[in-house]
């Protein structure tokens, strides 16, 4: 178990960065707090990579979700996606129907690592076994 150590989903950064929406501010504030030390943040592999994906996607400009993908990098400590990764998302998956792949990925991560709270927006998180969601919305759940 890692104390004191949250995984990062990528509607976290996704909303920190994005436009006026009410999830933005929420989010700005928990990574704030990650960079003031209140926690260790973690992100997966696969989270770098979507996040990039969807800034490509959504402002269309490759240098800026570049620099976007490398600040987070250097924000968190960043995850191996690795075979028993791969095999445990796709355990997750089968055995949870609601369960999407890049969702399966970052869950799957955070129990390989031994991380037992991932930050996100996404109600997808709730009641995987051996894994707390941390809504930014509720900055108090968070751990310190």
């Amino acid at each position: 178990m890692m104390d004191n150590a949250v995984l990062l989903d990528t509607s976290v950064t996704v909303y920190a960065l994005g436009g006026d929406d009410p999830r933005r501010e929420p989010c700005r504030s928990l990574l704030a707090r990650a960079n003031a030390g209140e926690f260790r943040a973690y992100a997966s592999v696969e989270m770098v990579q979507e996040l990039v994906h969807h800034r490509l996607r959504k402002t269309g400009d490759r240098n800026h979700a570049i620099a976007d993908g490398r600040d987070i990098t250097a924000a968190c400590t960043v995850l191996y996606f690795d075979r028993e990764i791969l095999d445990l998302s796709l355990d997750l998956i089968e055995r949870i129907p609601t369960m999407r792949s890049r969702d399966a990925v970052h869950a799957a991560t955070a129990i390989a690592y031994g991380i037992e709270s991932i930050a996100s927006t996404d109600t997808a998180f709730d009641g995987i076994p051996g894994l707390k969601r941390i809504d930014p919305l509720t900055l108090d759940s968070v751990a310190t």
